[in-house]
């Protein structure tokens, strides 16, 4: 066996039977669509600093989990998530020295780096309040279903710290733009549910009761698709930031020509043929 391979069954997690400490985690029927719950309802959701690890952990484990399509994100009891929790993490950073509260920073940019590199599109769906820490795992996500109820704060400022946290400098400007993002990293305000809507944050808004169908639907949607040329796009949203036009079209040129070679592709065009919808598999 591999050095390769030997690594990628070590890593392999037993989604089936997953049982996190922090969060509760679902799959659907036919596996393919993971749900993570943010399940501290009495507190509005908030992270600590263990779910924040585990969080990181497990999206980073996801690189390895072929069976897992798409993730869904949502937090319980009619909010997402409020944050860092005040009496477990902010109480507690006030306390620790630098290099501590370096490790701590480090963790949380982690949780988002981890998102954004596992292969999966990640659909957030966001109710009442989605602050601080939660406004950035549902940036770091690449869909995003709000309510008319969402509101969502980037409110760093309003606890002394700066808007640059967890990558929220270059996330939220390419989201919704430089001058939106400014104003709300400068003043903390929430952002409501119709301008995330008009501004691009959100995707789309339905009803709190209608929210949770809705982003079950998109995840099965896009669950159904090709799932390595999805893991592609993903790759290459994130890849062509940092180049240039011309690498960025010779970057897609070498991605789709991979893309070309996969069953899916030849599934697709059989399909068609037969004036059929093809059914892919993700190989």
């Amino acid at each position: 066996m591999s050095q390769e391979t030997h690594s990628m069954k070590h890593h392999k997690q037993p989604w089936a039977g997953y049982r996190p400490r922090h969060f509760l985690w679902e799959t659907s029927a036919d596996g393919k669509v993971a749900t993570i719950t943010l399940n501290r309802p009495e507190r509005k959701n908030p992270l600590t600093f263990d779910s924040y690890a585990e969080l990181r952990d497990l999206f980073r484990g996801l690189v390895y989990a072929t069976d897992i399509k798409v993730v869904l994100i949502t937090g319980a009891g009619g909010n997402f998530c409020s944050g860092g929790d005040v009496h477990e993490i902010i109480g507690p950073l006030t306390r620790m020295s630098m290099p501590e509260l370096l490790d701590f920073t480090r963790m949380t940019g982690d949780l988002v780096k981890a998102m954004r590199a596992c292969p999966q599109p990640i659909v957030a769906a966001v109710d009442g309040v989605c602050a601080g820490a939660g406004a950035m795992m549902a940036l770091a996500s690449d869909m995003r279903l709000g309510t008319p109820a969402a509101r969502t704060a980037f409110l760093f400022t309003r606890v002394g710290l700066a808007g640059a946290d967890m990558g929220a400098c270059t996330l939220l400007p390419r989201t919704i733009g430089q001058g939106r993002a400014s104003e709300l990293l400068y003043t903390g305000r929430a952002m409501s549910a119709e301008e995330g809507l008009a501004w691009g944050f959100f995707n789309a808004l339905h009803e709190s009761a209608e929210l949770a169908g809705a982003a079950a639907q998109l995840a099965a949607q896009v669950a159904a698709g090709p799932t390595f040329a999805h893991g592609m796009t993903k790759k290459l949203l994130h890849q062509e930031w940092n180049m240039g036009l011309d690498e960025a079209i010779e970057a897609e040129a070498e991605a789709q020509a991979i893309c070309m070679q996969t069953r899916d592709f030849r599934r697709a065009y059989d399909a068609f043929v037969d004036k059929r919808k093809p059914v892919f598999e993700g190989d």
